[in-house]
């Protein structure tokens, strides 16, 4: 039988009460109907056990939302879709750039450069006329994974051998103006404490309240191709391996084609694609 308070498991592997608050808030954050949220609260509600995991409760709500309101289920696993940007980093890195590109910068991946001290790869550089920044992209496989304190005092170090360097860029030579650390998951307290003493500018998956991770992707329409459920596991690491990270990439058949995938799949592609912007 379902228990009234069941304790559920986070992803962290702390147990904490069920909240159905929070599950309604999740799911109307991606615009799902009043009606949907009511519905799916209440079937979980009814099915919610002692040790069940976050994940768990995530995958029942996805497949419930997908009945009610496919195109918004979409948006729903974002999350988790970015998470699948792995096992390496690489792909997030791209991703990331295409962040600085939705905001009118232009962006390069894996860069090396001489900082006073030692050479540095640089994951994202980005530039305008009016701002440099040099940003690391941090992936971890895990949503209970946190960047920490060493993680944030060994970007802050490398982005301080680098203040002196000099960038050719956008057809101007100039030093950084502002130096980033981008992760697809947290930061700890002890990350962020430290992040506001030292200067060290932080964009986690919800950190800051504005201007975060999730709020980019929501505000700039900018899904990974890890989102679309018509594309399998297979079909994505091949894409990612080509580059492609965005959705909207995939507008192009061409895209779809010079990757073997059939026409009659692409069409398929292409319909979920319109159902996710749809929604934005």
């Amino acid at each position: 039988m379902p228990s009234k308070d069941a304790l559920i498991i986070k992803s962290t592997g702390e147990k904490e009460p069920f909240d159905v608050r929070k599950l309604k808030a999740s799911l109307e954050r991606t615009g799902a109907s009043e009606k949907s949220v009511g519905l799916i609260a209440e079937h979980i509600q009814k099915e919610v056990r002692d040790g069940m995991s976050t994940g768990e409760i995530y995958a029942h709500a996805f497949s419930l939302l997908r009945r009610y309101e496919k195109p918004v289920a979409l948006k729903y696993s974002v999350r988790r879709a970015v998470m699948e940007l792995g096992p390496s980093g690489f792909p997030f890195e791209k991703f990331v750039a295409e962040l600085f590109k939705a905001r009118g910068f232009k962006a390069e991946t894996n860069l090396m450069a001489k900082g006073h001290c030692a050479e540095h790869e640089i994951d994202v550089i980005a530039w305008n006329d009016l701002k440099l920044v040099i940003a690391e992209a941090k992936f971890h496989n895990d949503s209970g994974l946190k960047s920490d304190l060493k993680v944030a005092l060994y970007v802050k170090a490398r982005f301080d051998d680098l203040k002196e360097t000099v960038f050719n860029m956008g057809g101007k030579k100039r030093k950084y103006d502002e130096a980033d650390l981008i992760t697809n998951t947290k930061f700890t307290s002890s990350a962020i404490e430290y992040a506001k003493c030292s200067g060290l500018s932080l964009i986690g998956w919800n950190y800051p309240s504005a201007g975060n991770l999730h709020n980019m992707i929501e505000d700039f329409n900018l899904h990974p191709i890890t989102a679309l459920t018509a594309l399998s596991g297979s079909e994505k690491r091949d894409l990612l391996s080509r580059g492609i990270v965005l959705s909207k990439q995939l507008s192009d058949r061409n895209i779809l084609k010079n990757a073997g995938i059939k026409d009659a799949k692409i069409d398929a592609i292409s319909e979920e694609i319109k159902e996710l912007y749809q929604t934005t």
